[in-house]
């Protein structure tokens, strides 16, 4: 999984997994939804993110089974 922030165009991307996009889907006007051929999510964009997330408070945790 990577995650990026450009700060320039206030856009956020989250690759879920390295794969070839077959498509890209509209969630809304400013989330796109990017799957595979076997309709797998692969990426997600969002557009205006700094207003639709808390982008300087991210954090990651990894919880065992």
């Amino acid at each position: 999984m990577n995650i990026k922030y450009f700060q320039d165009t206030d856009t956020l991307y989250i690759e879920f997994r390295k794969s070839d996009i077959a498509e890209t889907r509209d969630l809304d006007e400013n989330t796109l939804l990017d799957v595979d051929a076997t309709g797998n999510l692969v990426a997600m964009t969002i557009e205006h993110a700094s207003q639709r997330a808390d982008i300087p408070h991210f954090s990651f945790e990894q919880v065992a089974a």
